[in-house]
């Protein structure tokens, strides 16, 4: 059996680099994509030590040519489309730019790879975002309706229905996995969970600074990043292609995952945190919860690693660095 080709569209960031490693580990060629292959730091593959066993190409998901070129080039069995602008906090400062970045990417690859070679596998990053507020009483599935409530979930949904629609129209085999909160210690700076983990490491080492927040009464389904790109990779494995919701199926508030870190350092929090009006978004999910039972039945997929263990996970990693 010939060695199997993944091209992963956004390499650099947090699920790149662990699908990178993940595939590799399975015997995979990996070719990672950034908008400039040579001035990025691919710092995530450094640190997992992969780096020089992944070849690297330029590509800019909304230049059609520059996506064809590297589907071209890299002739993959398998497309990780996980590129684009990913804060949902930044897209109601940079609307346009996410927008183009995720649905105008998406819909290139798409096409491309109809192009190409219709054969290609194709993965898309969707988003728990898209379902926008859900009752506390309940969990999203795959059936639940998409209500996104932020310029990034407007972008996610619209890329879930391109995929949708290219695979009924043309036969791809293309899916979107709608992935709830996933963490690791390779989350951006700008991330939330990352400003907390960070900040109470420092405070525990002697910093006398404040951590300072906006709305920590919000919920999400939280899990660990390297147990979901596993799920990406089984959902291209199959016969038959669908649409899957990855999620542990418990929910935490942001005040919880607070606590939680802070207890992990014998820090009181209320100490070194402060709330700022400021820091609130023009609109926000209050409450978000997936269902993950059709990933368990048909892939053989689940959450691993819950709320408390990702707390000592997060610390652990954050104290190393």
């Amino acid at each position: 059996m010939s060695r199997r080709t993944a091209l992963i569209c956004g390499v650099s960031g947090q699920d790149g680099a662990w699908l990178a490693k993940l595939l590799l580990e399975k015997g995979y060629r990996v070719f990672g994509s950034s908008r400039d292959a040579q001035m990025a730091s691919f710092g995530n593959l450094k640190k997992l030590g992969i780096y020089d066993q992944i070849e690297y190409l330029s590509m800019a998901h909304n230049d059609f040519r520059s996506v064809l070129q590297a589907l071209v080039q890299a002739e993959p069995d398998e497309v990780y489309n996980l590129g684009g602008q990913s804060s949902v906090g930044l897209s109601f400062q940079q609307p346009v730019e996410t927008l183009e970045s995720i649905a105008t990417g998406t819909l290139n690859l798409l096409e491309g790879i109809r192009f190409v070679d219709k054969s290609i596998r194709f993965y898309n990053a969707g988003s728990s975002e898209c379902f926008g507020n859900i009752s506390e009483a309940s969990f999203a599935d795959e059936s639940t309706p998409l209500r996104p409530c932020s310029p990034y979930a407007v972008a996610k949904a619209a890329a879930y229905w391109e995929v949708k629609n290219y695979r009924e129209s043309y036969g791809l085999f293309a899916c979107s996995g709608i992935l709830f909160n996933h963490e690791s210690e390779f989350r951006p700076n700008r991330f939330v969970t990352k400003k907390i983990v960070s900040a109470a490491v420092r405070i525990s080492r002697g910093s006398d600074e404040t951590l300072t927040l906006g709305n920590i009464n919000i919920s999400r389904d939280w899990g660990y990043a390297p147990e979901y790109v596993d799920g990406m990779w089984r959902m291209l494995q199959p016969d038959e292609v669908e649409d899957f919701v990855l999620a542990t199926g418990t929910s935490y508030s942001l005040r919880e995952f607070v606590i939680g870190i802070f207890s992990e350092l014998d820090l009181e929090w209320e100490e070194h945190v402060c709330i700022d009006d400021g820091n609130f978004r023009p609109s926000d999910l209050a409450f978000s919860r997936g269902n993950p039972d059709k990933a368990h039945t048909k892939l053989n997929w689940s959450a691993k690693t819950q709320f408390p263990q990702l707390m000592s996970t997060l610390v652990s990693a954050q104290k190393a660095t």
